[in-house]
């Protein structure tokens, strides 16, 4: 059985190099600028253009919501957002959640800071909440991303073929998994 009050009670978590913090409404103006960047929204398949009023109500609920969990990724010496993550799709029963990231800009890659929050918040969806399985998509042609995600255990399971449409191409999805016994913490 899973924890559920360790997705309700929010945590801050601090890394060397990261602060994983709630997402909230002081978070509105970083999130909807990150929705902006065109690569940001290419690695992540996103083809909806957030409005302002739209972040703004989506970082207003995410402390409210008690069935999943929303960190904002900041930088521990000044607070600097560098994106987000999300355990979602919680399923208390099968003890598994899905699993995504976004760093906010490009700037941002390539630092471990993806890798460093990831393991963060495995260790605590493993240790705190519980759980037993994570998952994530990740699209085919971000080697970066799927390299990081190896790095912190996750395997690939499947691949949905044809799943994204961009600018007249089609791309591969690949469903990646970690298992409790099988992420790496360092």
């Amino acid at each position: 059985m899973i924890n559920t009050s360790a997705l309700r009670d929010k945590p801050t978590l601090t890394g060397k190099h990261v602060r994983l913090v709630p997402l909230g409404p002081e978070h509105t103006d970083a999130y909807f600028a990150a929705g902006l960047d065109e690569e940001i929204r290419r690695l992540t398949g996103t083809h909806h253009h957030l409005t302002y009023d739209e972040a703004r109500e989506w970082c207003r609920g995410r402390p409210r919501s008690p069935d999943r969990l929303d960190l904002a990724i900041t930088a521990p010496h000044d607070g600097r957002y560098l994106g987000e993550l999300s355990l979602y799709s919680v399923a208390p029963e099968n003890e598994s959640a899905g699993y995504r990231i976004a760093l906010s800009a490009l700037e941002f890659t390539g630092q471990g800071l993806g890798r460093e929050a990831t393991r963060m918040v495995l260790e605590y969806a493993f240790e705190h909440v519980g759980l037993h399985r994570v998952w994530l998509y990740v699209y085919a042609f971000n080697m970066r991303a799927i390299a990081v995600y190896r790095s912190c255990g996750f395997s690939v399971e499947g691949r949905l073929r044809d799943s994204l449409l961009w600018e007249g191409r089609r791309h591969d999805a690949l469903l990646m998994a970690v298992l409790r016994n099988g992420y790496r913490r360092t």
